[in-house]
């Protein structure tokens, strides 16, 4: 029997292993999402907006490791893919967009709805073409699911209304070959690098997640070199857990001990990472990156030396070819003092924190209203949560404090907008995660702000029974944007948010609604979250005056901050 262009690429993508496609249905899909209906194995996942599809597709590619799909009717819903294709395009995730186009012989004619998907989608895709007849399948679909999977990154093939219905000649497949194949570095530049760190006593490495494959050589390094490892975010759900060489995170987000063990290294070792923010780069240090991708060797700081080629087998051919290091001065020196940081966030984070002397202080300054410090909401879902669980967090302060109070366990997951920076991510992300894994704990850190952006694909997660735990950093702000202001001596403005109680949000769109006001109801509101069948959204209030001071404190930011809340005490209230 025949098959038309729309039930061939559907039948292309069960063949891949797909099990779900996100989007909102229109018109010059009806093709598409009427075979996706028809067939087996493959669900339509109907989201609100198509920002929401995008992200999901991505996050379901960034967990699985396999293709993600989704899609966007002519137009504006073409349009809306866009931020979440971008995130997905930054995160190095497969994923293909099928997007709508007017009837082929309206092309040009500025036809009701028409853009070029060609050109808007040119920058975000390593694959990017319209079908315009039936005699391109499958060879077309066969090329963006290949390209999408082989350079881990964007497909996009656009679908005219009048195209998807018609008639593949013979009996077309869609069958895709590409597996990526993985390299080493040639011995002679193995050599040299092993020249490079023979005789180091003080070796610090940075490890991303592109060593995710290498956590036992790069551990075994660690010892052998007695190296401090500074982590990325996003390599933290690989190194987080038994690791005693583990000093946290550098950056913004990160703490003086992994400042400091960067800072006094002879020669940094950058395994799996393209840490994007050179002002955290140390300066002065032999640098040797291994690394995937040609292109990140030397884009962030000076490398005296890179090596291209898979992290586990790269790492595991350079060490035999390594003396070691007797010293653990430097090694010692960084683990005890991230420990001791470590310590002292914990007591920040503790429940009755403001009811001791030194809290109760602080707090007349900071937290004069007594909220929940979000510190406190971090450390409690860390402890309450599985084993299993997948978490999603949004672009800023909720970010934060994941990164420095959720200390991932063997078999949890992380996922976030950490390259492209999106608002509004956890929720999307959260849904993607959990029609992947359905019988996982999804677990969401969601800014007031980035949650009420897409507050409406709640009824996605409560339309398809989804167990996701939106936790919300309730703080009535755009926190790190007011932090933002602060640290370049601007007082706060066009940060507030007037937010109505969400909880009573979330019950109203079907969902259970938790609203936790008092640091004493934090735990067991967390806890009825997560023995709750089906989505639940926990509205936590926060502390918005909440700091959070990065590992190294410029004499600039310190001073601008200060002015800052000058300005903010000597300005009119009804600012905002």
């Amino acid at each position: 029997m025949a098959k038309t262009v729309s039930e061939t690429l559907v039948d292309g993508l069960v063949g891949c292993g797909i099990t779900h496609v996100y989007g909102v249905v229109g018109d010059a899909l009806n093709s598409v999402t009427d075979a996706i209906r028809r067939t087996d194995g493959i669900d339509w996942i109907a989201t609100r907006h198509e920002e929401v599809a995008a992200f999901a597709a991505g996050a379901a590619a960034q967990l699985t490791g396999r293709l993600g799909v989704c899609a966007g009717t002519v137009g504006p819903g073409a349009i809306h893919l866009l931020n979440g294709l971008y995130d997905a395009a930054k995160s190095h995730a497969p994923v293909l967009a099928i997007t709508g186009q007017v009837p082929l012989p309206e092309l040009g004619s500025n036809y009701f709805q028409e853009v070029d998907n060609d050109h808007l989608f040119r920058d975000v895709s390593v694959f990017n073409r319209t079908i315009t007849s039936p005699g391109q399948v499958p060879q077309l679909i066969e090329q963006a699911i290949e390209a999408a999977v082989s350079r881990r990154g964007v497909a996009v093939l656009s679908l005219p209304g009048d195209v998807g219905p018609q008639q593949v000649s013979g009996k077309p497949k869609v069958r895709v070959f590409n597996e990526p194949a993985a390299s080493v570095p040639s011995d002679k530049l193995l050599d040299q690098a092993a020249k490079l760190i023979n005789g180091r006593d003080r070796v610090t490495i940075l490890a991303g997640a592109g060593a995710s494959g290498a956590r036992d050589a790069v551990l075994g390094l660690a010892g052998s070199l007695a190296a401090p490892i500074v982590v990325t975010l996003k390599g933290k759900e690989t190194f987080d857990w038994d690791n005693p060489y583990q000093v946290g995170q550098t950056g913004l987000i990160g703490n003086p001990a992994a400042v400091a063990a960067l800072e006094d290294c002879e020669l940094l070792l950058m395994i799996g990472t393209d840490f994007p923010y050179r002002d955290w780069y140390p300066e002065g240090p032999t640098v040797v990156q291994i690394d995937a991708v040609s292109e990140h060797i030397g884009r962030r700081t000076r490398v005296d030396l890179g090596l291209v080629g898979d992290a586990a087998l790269t790492v595991e051919a350079l060490a035999p070819r390594l003396r070691g290091n007797e010293s653990r001065r430097h090694l010692d020196k960084a683990v005890k003092a991230f420990r001791k940081w470590h310590v002292g966030q914990e007591r920040l984070a503790a429940p009755d924190h403001d009811r001791e002397p030194v809290g109760e202080l602080r707090s007349l300054v900071d937290n004069p209203d007594h909220h929940i410090r979000p510190e406190s909401v971090a450390l409690a879902v860390n402890e309450l949560a599985d084993d299993t669980a997948i978490f999603t967090a949004d672009t800023g302060m909720s970010t934060v404090w994941l990164s420095r109070f959720v200390q991932f366990r063997q078999g949890q997951r992380l996922l976030g907008s950490f390259n492209l920076g999106s608002m509004a991510n956890a929720m999307p992300q959260a849904i993607g995660a959990a029609t992947a894994f359905p019988d996982r704990q999804v677990i969401a850190f969601c800014g007031d702000g980035g949650l009420t952006m897409l507050l409406g694909d709640i009824l996605t997660a409560v339309r398809y029974r989804l167990p996701v735990k939106l936790i919300v950093f309730d703080n009535h702000r755009l926190g790190m944007v007011k932090l933002e202001q602060e640290q370049a001596g601007l007082p706060e403005f066009g940060t507030v948010l007037p937010n109505p109680d969400l909880a009573a949000v979330a019950e109203a769109m079907g969902a259970k609604g938790i609203r936790v006001t008092e640091p004493g109801e934090l735990h067991k509101g967390l806890a009825e979250a997560f023995a709750a069948d089906g989505p639940v959204l926990v509205d936590v209030l926060t502390n918005p005056e909440e700091v959070s001071v990065p590992g190294k404190v410029l004499p600039g930011q310190a001073w601008g901050f200060a002015i800052a809340k000058v300005k903010e005490t000597l300005r009119p209230q009804a600012h905002d």
